[in-house]
């Protein structure tokens, strides 16, 4: 077992990872590529979904100045599975191979659908959360505020 740091800004999580999870060497920091590719793509997709949503509810802290009950509607409107489908269309094309790898790796994997949303959809959101949760553990946070910025922002999607 050995443990994560995930630093974006205004957050320090520490994720253990055990031999059912990501394997690898022992590491504060970050993981390789080689290793991260290794993890199941659900796992990544955990992973990413927390990140995702913090990100989300940082913003909108920043940004708003309402109500707890608004900021987390909002919340819910900006982390629920269709809204994350629409905005992959518009990462797509900026994303290198490896990255649309790990999106499409994310999309494929098998997991449950729940009623809220169409299995595209939650395919989809699955996908973006596990390049999110991919390029946390390989400590590219920079590459996460770059997309997470396209996918934030892009209100011409529906």
């Amino acid at each position: 077992m050995f443990a994560k740091v995930i630093q974006l800004p205004y957050l320090i999580l520490s994720l253990n990872i055990s031999d059912k999870g990501c394997k690898g060497e022992e590491s504060l920091d970050k993981i390789s590529k080689g290793q991260a590719k290794g993890c199941n793509p659900l796992a990544l997709a955990f992973l990413g979904d927390a990140v995702y949503g913090l990100l989300v509810r940082q913003r909108i802290v920043l940004e708003s100045s309402i109500s707890i009950r608004k900021m987390h509607s909002a919340s819910v409107e900006k982390v629920r599975a269709s809204y994350q489908a629409a905005r992959v269309k518009a990462i797509e094309p900026l994303l290198s191979e490896e990255e649309a790898d790990i999106l499409r790796r994310g999309r494929n994997a098998h997991s449950h659908t729940p009623k809220s949303s169409s299995v595209s959809e939650y395919r989809y959101a699955t996908g973006l959360e596990a390049l999110f949760g991919y390029l946390s553990l390989i400590g590219e946070e920079v590459r996460i505020e770059e997309l997470f910025e396209i996918v934030y922002n892009n209100d011409t999607v529906c």
